[in-house]
């Protein structure tokens, strides 16, 4: 028999290696879950013994079809009076992908049951089963992909990933099978088998139970025994199952080791001792009522061990952040100070929480607990003599290249650094600013831009060199200038973060490295803190150079309906957001960037339902929305191509971006066009249809005045837009900036012109405005 076992996202890998050691040796990965070749009693087996599995599959047929009639005439030939009698209830589930024939996947199912009933009522003389959602005696499940149909029946039933012991849980809720995961992916028992294991925030005692049953190696199976499907499936063999589950039985064992759970909850601990006990498990743990923030060294348990917890995060509880932050700031403390020598994996659905904790992961993981993802950090926490035998040796690895002698050309970018930081620490400071560009290939042999991030981390962009440059060379400079920046700045040469930046081609996009690490950190402007990356993507997560726009965005959108479209990370939604603005509209074509930028403003504290995020292509978004706004903020990519939304070009398309912006602006709203294209040139006929000011000089920070051209940026408004005193006001002020607005003569050209793209009201109007466009 052929058997398929559902697995969560990354995954896959763990349950590969129960379904051997269940007893198959014929196993192959697949996209969701494991399939295997087994006898019953490996199947028994599984249930039993798996878990990080959340469900097992029995294929019983599989079959080419091409479209829905063929599908429903080929369901209703097979041998369903095999499986199920008129007395027997049912229910099916389903998944489709990639089936051009099948437009709703639910309808299929549909298809599926009419034909399983059909098939009974001509065997058993009319009489007909039931379907039953909530209790079904037994599921059945379609899968479909293009073609290829596979029907499967539910041979352990919907509660194979639940164990049956959890008898009451607290408001956060982990799931077995992840707990399960968390463990195994955690450094426990890797090198000794006896290694106590400790959860200080043990909630409802999840990690600690699943621990536990590892350690005394019980099957979860055993636990509740009844929950499985296949008692109800034609061709379970009572006497396999039965020897199956003997074996289980026999093979527990006594732990030496200890297990331990702590939370600063009183009820929390009782919860855990009912589930523990429900388990089997209360024997082998020890749950105490403990406050983590405020323990000693006298609560460490033991020399070495291993940490395996999932803190509170705001996702699930709704806590204050700061309470948040300061427990993960704490914790990390604490870690640190009490537990030298011990391994700490931490699981948290929101990656800046883990920034609070000071301590650099060696690894980490990405699993999914539900619908959230959720980051799994492992650390290693080093004795006091372990911590001084590795700064020792840093220090003199450190003095032995800081006292070295510069090149002459590593002196002289040495030199231009020194000067430049100089110039521009206290106007930084003075601005409240900590993170900002100190070099922008000031010299032609040094081609870089270096930035400081809260004096604390360093990004250093090599342009690429020329072709007549040897690569020697090229490297020996860069290096030169590696080592000239922790010279100068004093910032340690590991946390300088050297990346390449080249041009843009064809589909050679800025994506996220295919060694992506997940490591973020937290750095601040204008009191505001924003989540950066400095190893998996070519930018870090803000552009230091909108900072003035950004500024600028804050300043004008009090009580504004506020547009941000190539969001990025939502940056500007921040600012807006802060500004007061009504609502604030996110869109972008990325996950990744959506979700970087919903956790930009929750750790700014705008978690409020006003404040929205679309991932779409913006000139998609443009064309299908009707919605005003009142500050429109759009900064496109340079170049960008898809096979989905195709190829924007921001000199060729920037002219109709600009226009089906404009549809969307209120009558008195207001416009932030900008570009970081260096050769970019603005289309004139905007400026004759709409009232356009090029403020790109006054938008340049002062770590940017070496190098102007870093972005172009216009205020575009409706031509009869006066823009109000008020408005102007604030520009001059934020900009610092004496401003004189050219009025342009409206001649009946640009009359018509206004006209042809005034705000969209209607489908009708966009349709016209499209036609005018087109010719």
């Amino acid at each position: 028999m052929i058997f398929f076992a559902t697995a969560s996202a990354n995954q896959n890998d763990l349950v590969e290696k129960e379904a051997r050691a269940a007893g198959s040796d014929d196993v192959k990965l697949s996209s969701g879950g494991v399939f295997f070749k087994a006898d019953l009693k490996t199947a028994y087996n599984f249930c039993l013994w798996s878990r990080s599995a959340t469900r097992l599959l029995v294929l019983f047929h599989q079959e080419e079809i091409e479209d829905m009639d063929a599908f429903y005439e080929h369901s209703a030939s097979l041998a369903w009076e095999n499986w199920i009698t008129p007395e027997v209830t049912f229910a099916i589930s389903e998944t489709v992908t990639d089936c051009y024939w099948i437009r709703n996947s639910h309808f299929a199912s549909v298809r599926l049951k009419d034909a399983i009933v059909d098939r009974i009522k001509s065997k058993f003389e009319g009489e007909r089963p039931s379907v039953d959602r909530e209790n079904p005696d037994l599921v059945f499940h379609l899968h479909v992909n293009r073609n290829t149909v596979s029907y499967y029946a539910d041979f352990s039933g919907r509660l194979l990933a639940k164990r049956g012991y959890r008898k009451a849980q607290t408001t956060a809720v982990l799931a077995e099978f992840l707990a399960s995961t968390v463990i195994s992916r955690s450094p426990w028992r890797k090198e000794d088998e006896n290694e106590v294991l400790l959860d200080p925030f043990c909630g409802s005692g999840i990690i600690c139970i699943e621990a536990a049953m590892m350690l005394s190696n019980s099957a979860p199976g055993l636990i509740d025994p009844n929950r499985f499907a296949f008692y109800k499936l034609p061709f379970h063999d009572e006497e396999v199952w039965k020897e199956a589950f003997e074996e289980a039985e026999n093979a527990q064992i006594v732990p030496k080791a200890k297990i331990y759970g702590w939370d600063i909850d009183p009820q929390a601990i009782e919860i855990s001792k009912k589930n523990a006990k429900a388990a089997g498990m209360d024997q082998f743990i020890e749950f105490e009522c403990k406050d983590f923030t405020k323990i000693t060294k006298a609560d460490k348990i033991a020399e070495t061990g291993t940490v395996v917890t999932d803190p509170p995060y705001g996702h699930r509880l709704d806590n204050d952040s700061v309470y948040l932050k300061n427990l993960y700031k704490q914790s990390g403390i604490n870690f640190v100070e009490v537990f030298g020598g011990w391994h700490i994996s931490i699981l948290c659905a929101d990656s800046s929480l883990l920034s609070y904790v000071d301590m650099k992961p060696y690894r980490t993981n990405t699993l999914f607990n539900g619908g959230l993802e959720c980051q799994l950090a492992h650390y290693y926490v080093y004795t006091d003599a372990e911590r001084a035998e590795m700064i020792e040796k840093a220090i003199n690895k450190k003095e032995e290249r800081l006292n070295a002698p510069l090149s002459d050309g590593a002196q002289m970018a040495a030199n231009r650094l020194t000067k430049n930081i100089k110039t521009l620490t206290k106007e930084m400071e003075k601005d409240n600013v900590s993170c900002y560009r100190v070099y922008n290939a000031d010299m032609p042999e040094y081609s870089a831009a270096i930035d400081v991030y809260e004096n604390k981390w360093i990004t250093l962009q090599e342009y690429a060199a020329p072709s007549t440059i040897e690569v020697e060379d090229a490297q020996k400079r860069l290096e030169e200038l590696i080592l000239a920046t922790e010279r100068v700045t004093g910032i340690d040469i590991d946390n300088i973060y050297v990346k390449q930046r080249t041009m843009q081609k064809g589909n050679d996009q800025y994506n996220k490295s295919s060694k992506a690490k997940g490591e973020f950190y937290i750095i601040h402007e204008n009191n505001h803190s924003f989540r950066v990356n400095f190893t998996d993507y070519l930018d870090t997560g803000i552009f230091l150079d909108h900072r003035p726009i950004r500024t600028l965005i804050q300043a004008l959108s009090k009580d504004k309906r506020f547009l941000n479209l190539f969001c990025y990370t939502g940056t500007a939604s921040v600012y807006a957001a802060a500004g007061g603005a009504l609502s604030t509209v996110s869109v972008d074509s990325s996950n990744a960037y959506l979700s970087w930028a919903q956790k930009n403003l929750e750790i700014n504290g705008f978690t409020s339902l006003n404040h929205f995020l679309y991932r779409d292509d913006c000139m998609n978004y443009l064309s299908s929305s009707f919605d005003k706004y009142d500050l429109i903020f759009c900064d496109p990519p340079t170049f960008s191509n898809s096979k989905d939304r195709g190829t924007f070009d921001v000199q060729y398309d920037h002219s109709r971006l600009i226009k089906a912006c404009m549809g969307h602006l209120s009558s008195k709203g207001l416009l932030i066009f900008s570009t970081n294209f260096k050769k970019f040139v603005f289309d004139e006929y905007l400026s004759e249809i709409f009232k356009v000011e090029d403020i790109s000089d006054h938008t340049i920070g002062k770590d940017f005045e070496r190098n102007s051209k870093i972005h172009y940026c216009y205020l575009i408004r409706h031509i009869d837009n006066e823009g109000s005193k008020e408005e102007e006001e604030i520009i001059r002020k934020v900009l610092k900036i004496k401003r004189t607005v050219v009025r342009r003569p409206k001649t009946p050209k640009v009359v018509k012109a206004i006209e042809e793209v005034k705000p969209v009201e209607t489908v009708e109007a966009t349709k016209e405005v499209k036609e005018v466009e087109s010719k």
